[in-house]
């Protein structure tokens, strides 16, 4: 396994590595141990997986048992991403009701750190989450059920639980019948139109993206995702909003070449192959990179995105691109879209850390107005503190992580700075 996380930009400081080949030997391992961290696909850019004990990877565990028709889930091990489960469940009449851009991403990573796609009537990742296994410090494995839900450990407040309350080893997943999608991009959207006109736009189909580098006057590019029904794909708009779709595929990055990209165009295909913006079989976007997401609360979104577009010129210099998305709101405790409707503005910038270091406080103070909350998987230099106050649930999960862990055999430098 990779002593490093998926961008190079960290070494996980673990004495011991592991990738154990059932959750009977992950339980082992835990209960033999007095420091644990869980990694997945390795897509966090900070170290909220890291430990300086034993480094547990899922990668092996990536099972997925047959879809229950009845209820409509299906149960998967800690370890499977959404590449391997897409086709899966696509040719058994299912699908997941979204996806991220990345399909390389392990569903337990996912729902750990609430990643998400795009939609303002879509939620997170997490939110499709049933059901959990959890081995605790003490290796007891214990179920948690939205059906038959713990009292002891809500499963609200254990979804996403950045590996603080245990390692998940299975999650049982809500399901919807499957669907077919096609993607248009369309380029140079004034940016004038898209203060405008911008709660339209995230409204006008399934997934909206819009990318942008906030250099210039336009948004580059608009990723939209359609739904298709049984007559096929429909012609999309020359143009819209002021934009004029493309001819030709393109990636996020100016410059970089669309062929890791899934297919644009208009042509029809199976959800899982549309909603990423990624294709599982490519390295995905860029790879020497770093990330940052803040949400914000959907009423204010044109309000901060203006906000950003006012120091564009410095963040330019090490952006590659930026992306604005909708994504609705949950229940889970510690979702950036707890009951509130979110604008997601996410950062992919050059691994320039020194630079960044710099300019991700200027970008916080930017939409401190609209109480920005930092993607837990990503970079950003919040006060821990200031975090803290924006989780009205907050409390409660400090309490749960206490009650299973309470010797912190699954703590590490970014919890014991985020817990109190």
């Amino acid at each position: 396994m990779s002593t490093v996380n998926w961008a190079g930009n960290l070494e996980f400081g673990a004495a011991h590595h592991h990738q154990p080949r059932s959750v009977e030997e992950m339980r082992q391992i835990i209960a033999q141990s007095d420091r644990v961290g869980i990694v997945g696909s390795g897509h966090s850019f900070n170290d909220i997986a890291d430990t300086s004990g034993d480094l547990i990877s899922t990668s092996a565990l990536n099972g997925i048992d047959e879809v229950d028709t009845t209820s409509r889930t299906v149960k998967v091990e800690a370890g499977v991403r959404y590449g391997e489960l897409g086709p899966f469940l696509h040719a058994r009449g299912q699908a997941l009701a979204n996806l991220a851009s990345l399909p390389h991403l392990t569903v337990a990573g996912a729902a750990a750190t609430a990643t998400h796609g795009s939609g303002v009537a879509n939620q997170n990742l997490s939110a499709a989450v049933r059901g959990l296994e959890l081995v605790t410090a003490v290796g007891e494995l214990i179920a948690i059920d939205a059906n038959q839900d713990r009292q002891d450990v809500p499963l609200a407040g254990a979804i996403i639980g950045l590996g603080a309350l245990g390692a998940v080893s299975g999650l049982t997943l809500d399901l919807v019948p499957t669907f077919e999608m096609q993607q248009d991009v369309y380029v140079d959207l004034p940016r004038q139109s898209a203060f405008d006109h911008l709660d339209e736009i995230l409204r006008s189909a399934y997934s909206i993206s819009l990318f942008t580098r906030w250099g210039g006057p336009t948004i580059e590019q608009v990723w939209v995702k359609r739904l298709v029904d049984e007559r096929g794909p429909t012609p999309a708009p020359a143009s819209q909003w002021g934009a004029v779709r493309s001819p030709v595929d393109l990636h996020p990055v100016p410059g970089m070449s669309a062929e890791s990209c899934s297919i644009q165009g208009g042509a029809s295909g199976p959800w899982f192959e549309r909603l990423p913006h990624f294709r599982p079989d490519h390295r995905p976007s860029r790879g020497d990179e770093l990330q940052s997401e803040y949400f914000v609360d959907y009423r204010h979104a044109a309000s901060a995105i203006e906000a950003v577009a006012d120091i564009g010129a410095e963040l330019s210099p090490v952006l590659l691109t930026s992306e604005i998305r909708a994504v609705a709101a949950d229940e889970l405790w510690l979702s950036p879209c707890y009951q509130q409707d979110c604008l997601a503005l996410h950062f992919t910038w050059q691994q320039r850390w020194p630079e960044l270091r710099m300019v991700l406080p200027r970008l916080e103070a930017a939409l401190a107005p609209f109480l920005p909350r930092p993607h837990w998987g990503k970079l950003f230099t919040l006060d821990p503190a200031v975090i803290r106050t924006r989780y009205p649930r907050f409390d409660d999960f400090d309490a749960l992580v206490r009650r299973l862990d309470p010797k912190g055999t699954f703590r590490n430098r970014f919890l014991d700075e985020l817990l109190s």
